[in-house]
């Protein structure tokens, strides 16, 4: 028997802007829902502007569960559509 850990794959952006790098991360930080994290903050400085500003990603990291199976293909078969299968182990 074979146990797996799925999880959520939901990605969502975001439009922030400070006055330097910490502050968008921080612009970013306090957008975060809990269970989410900030996957990426690119940032830029449009022509004529002192501001950065950032379409950042953000991740969903929370909502685990397990599900089971005989062997690894029914696991896999298992993983409904939008969720990834995180890691396996043996029962």
């Amino acid at each position: 028997m074979l146990i797996g850990t799925i999880r959520p794959v939901e990605t969502r952006t975001i439009e922030v802007e400070g006055d330097s790098l910490a502050a968008l991360q921080a612009a970013v930080d306090a957008q975060l829902p809990d269970g989410w994290v900030a996957t990426n903050v690119p940032a830029a400085m449009p022509k004529g502007s002192q501001l950065l500003t950032s379409t950042a990603t953000i991740t969903r990291m929370d909502g685990t569960q397990e599900i089971e199976a005989d062997d690894m293909t029914a696991l896999e078969a298992k993983v409904p559509d939008g969720w990834k299968l995180l890691s396996v182990r043996e029962l």
